[in-house]
C-alpha cells in the first residue's frame, strides 16, 4: 500500500472512530467528564471529542477504550431491539451482576467496561 494511502486509511479510521464514540456518547446521554473517564482522556479533549474538534490517535489506549466502549454500545443496542431509551435504562440502573451498582459506574474504569463487555456478550449469544 502507498504511503498516501496508508495515512489516508489511518485518518479515515481515526475519523470513524472518534465519530462513533460521539455519537455513542450522545445516545447514551453520557456526558464529556463521564466520557473522559470511560476512555481516559481529560474532560475538555472529551467535550472536543463531543463537538467533533478532537480525534483519537490510532493505536493508544484511549483509541482502545474508544472501541470497547462503542462495541459495548453495538452489543447492548442489539439486544434491547435497537432501542436507546432501553440502552440506557439498563446502563444507569442497579445491576446485582455488578455488586449492585450499574454498569455506568462500572464503565467508568477500563476494568469495568471489559467486565461490561463481556457480560453483555454473555447475554447476548448464550450458549
Amino acid at each position: 500500500m502507498p504511503r498516501t494511502a496508508a495515512v489516508q486509511n489511518v485518518a479515515n479510521r481515526t475519523r470513524v472512530l472518534s465519530t462513533a464514540v460521539a455519537e455513542t456518547a450522545q445516545r447514551l446521554e453520557i456526558g464529556a467528564t463521564d466520557l473522559g473517564h470511560i476512555i481516559g482522556v481529560s474532560q475538555p479533549t472529551a467535550s472536543r471529542l463531543i463537538a467533533g474538534a478532537y480525534e483519537l490517535k490510532d493505536g493508544s489506549k484511549s483509541w482502545e477504550l474508544a472501541a470497547l466502549f462503542v462495541r459495548m454500545y453495538r452489543s447492548l443496542f442489539s439486544i434491547v431491539g435497537n432501542h436507546d431509551d432501553l440502552a440506557r435504562a439498563w446502563l444507569y440502573s442497579a445491576n446485582d451482576a455488578f455488586g449492585g451498582q450499574s454498569p455506568m459506574e462500572a464503565i467508568r474504569s477500563a476494568q469495568g467496561l471489559v467486565k461490561t463487555c463481556t457480560y453483555i456478550d454473555a447475554h447476548r449469544a448464550p450458549t
